[in-house]
């Protein structure tokens, strides 16, 4: 027997062949009795950050004029051993995916256990039933160097397979909806020919309807309302696919009051999702040499930034923190990058802003190591043996997601060279980043590669005990915004460290009277464009020198 374990360490025997024709007929049953009441059926491929709650709000979704549920969801998920687990955990009414939002888990046990709209099954054979079916699979981004993005590729063999297999299934007037973010040109010159070529051999005249719509989910505490009370941007391949999504995004998105934008071909959709974050990874890159420079030149890149911001024209200017998490913009200008020279044929070297922006994100947590390495050296300590407290791994303050955080590479550099790190996050159970670093996020695209020195990482555990986890640290670091760690006094963390210590801000978590009671205290400070801190601790100088000529 073969198990799939949940983040929670809960094992779910994987389906054995001869549980196939049960699981197929349970379907079976619930499609008639739903189709008998009126009900559409939706399959959802993928019960991942996305493809869970969007799930999730589809079945949560009434018809605006009965207020009634018309539609009933079918979660499908691949039975692996490594996401396995989410299919009898949605079953059960509870979320496959962690989130700060309360509603995530109401909505997901309310569509589940009241409504009886949401089932979840592993069995292809469900999307015989669809009349219309999304797409949620993930489409990656594989890196093989560190900081150069041209040697990588885009990693489609699970969403070519999901194609594959739904055009074995798909039903001639069903929909498929592509949500995933994907290259441009992927509807269009990927999904449809293997959509068109799979009805051919079925003997089916009728062409696919295909269309694409980008979400915008943001983790965090508007989860939900990040899909079902937000604008949506969508396409299809003709005139029937166009209306066909326009009908069903309006029938389960609050399109009312967030109107939808309905594009004319599915490339242009995507591209849309592609420029959006290419742009906001642009500006958190163009911040970095400028974080850098603040802290040369004695200045507070924080204070400027809200100068800055006060102009409406410039109010979406950010402060770019130890590196730029997110399943997102770490690889979405990648894939435009990629269907440039592979789809398009393309054949100048046409890319620069985007892959450089991407390259500057991905290595800024080194930084951090080295300003945790001063700031252990002002501490007469050196990072060989030192112990190091690193406060958050989640990509954002207010999640649990650690996919592509910054926070990463600080802990890879740092052990590198020779420290002992431990981490503490209130959200995050298992950072899978390290604890499967042989396989996750890819079969041998571990970042573990790039650093010596990181097979003891599998070991690492985060904490969510604060007040053990600085006990006896040479030096934390402040990676994430957390609200807990917004709210800790220097005198709180030096007194369960029980001594001074290194403290390094990678996040602009400190305001400046923060900072002087760290320099008060004994500390060394360092902060990732904070460059007055140099000020502070002379100006603090300045007064113990008048003090004692006073005294």
């Amino acid at each position: 027997m073969k198990y799939s374990i949940s983040p929670e360490g809960k094992r779910f025997p994987l389906p054995r062949p001869e549980d196939y024709a049960a699981e197929e007929k349970r379907i079976a049953r619930l499609v008639e009795e739903k189709r008998k009441q009126g009900f559409e059926i939706v399959v959802v491929m993928g019960l991942g950050f996305v493809g869970a709650v969007m799930a999730a709000v589809v079945a949560d979704s009434v018809d605006r004029k009965t207020g009634r549920p018309r539609k009933f969801v079918i979660g499908k998920q691949r039975p692996s051993d490594r996401s396995g687990w989410k299919i009898p955990y949605l079953n059960r009414g509870l979320s496959p995916v962690q989130a700060e939002d309360p509603e995530v888990a109401r909505i997901i046990h309310r569509t589940v256990k009241q409504k009886k709209t949401l089932v979840a099954t592993f069995t292809d054979d469900a999307i015989r039933h669809a009349d219309v079916i999304i797409v949620d699979i993930q489409c990656d981004y594989l890196k093989e160097s560190l900081g150069d993005l041209s040697t990588g590729t885009v990693e489609m063999r699970d969403l070519e397979e999901s194609f594959h297999i739904i055009g074995r299934y798909l039903q001639p007037r069903a929909l498929c909806l592509i949500e995933t973010t994907v290259a441009p040109g992927t509807t269009e010159r990927v999904a449809y020919p293997i959509l068109k070529q799979a009805f051919a051999r079925r003997g089916i005249k009728a062409s696919p309807l295909l269309a694409h719509s980008y979400e915008r989910v943001m983790p965090g505490r508007n989860y939900v309302a990040s899909i079902r009370d937000f604008w949506r941007v969508c396409a299809g391949v003709d005139a029937e696919s166009r209306r066909r999504v326009g009908k069903f995004l309006r029938e389960v998105i609050h399109t009312g009051q967030y109107p939808l934008t309905v594009l004319d071909r599915p490339v242009e959709s995507e591209t849309a999702k592609i420029v959006e974050n290419s742009f906001r990874a642009a500006i958190l890159a163009f911040m970095d040499e400028w974080s850098r420079f603040a802290e040369e030149a004695g200045v507070d890149l924080v204070k400027v930034i809200e100068a800055i911001k006060v102009r409406p024209t410039h109010s979406n200017i950010m402060f770019p923190g130890p590196g730029v998490g997110g399943y997102c913009l770490p690889k979405d200008g990648a894939l435009g990058m990629w269907a440039y020279r592979r789809l398009f044929h393309g054949r100048e070297s046409l890319f620069k802003f985007t892959p450089l922006a991407i390259n500057v994100n991905d290595t800024r947590g080194l930084h951090t190591a080295r300003l945790a390495a001063e700031a252990l050296a002002e501490m007469k300590r050196k990072v060989k043996g030192a112990r190091v407290l690193l406060l958050g791994c989640s990509y954002r303050e207010e999640v649990g997601d650690t996919r592509y955080a910054g926070s990463e590479l600080i802990v890879r550099m740092l052990t590198e060279q020779g420290a002992k790190v431990s981490v503490h996050d209130p959200y995050v159970e298992r950072w899978w980043e390290f604890e499967r670093q042989g396989d996750y996020p890819h079969q041998t695209h571990s970042l573990a590669r790039f650093f010596k020195n990181q097979g003891k990482l599998k070991k690492l555990k985060v904490s969510r005990d604060l007040k053990a986890s600085l006990s006896g640290q040479d030096a934390v670091i402040f990676a994430v915004r957390h609200r807990q760690y917004l709210k800790l006094k220097p005198e709180a963390v030096v007194k369960r460290a029980g001594k001074p210590l290194a403290v390094v801000d990678a996040f602009a978590l400190l305001d400046d009277a923060k900072i002087r009671r760290y320099l008060e205290l004994g500390c060394a400070v360092r902060g990732m464009g904070r460059g007055q801190i140099g000020r502070l601790q002379q100006e603090l100088q300045s007064a113990r020198r008048h003090s004692r000529k006073r005294s």
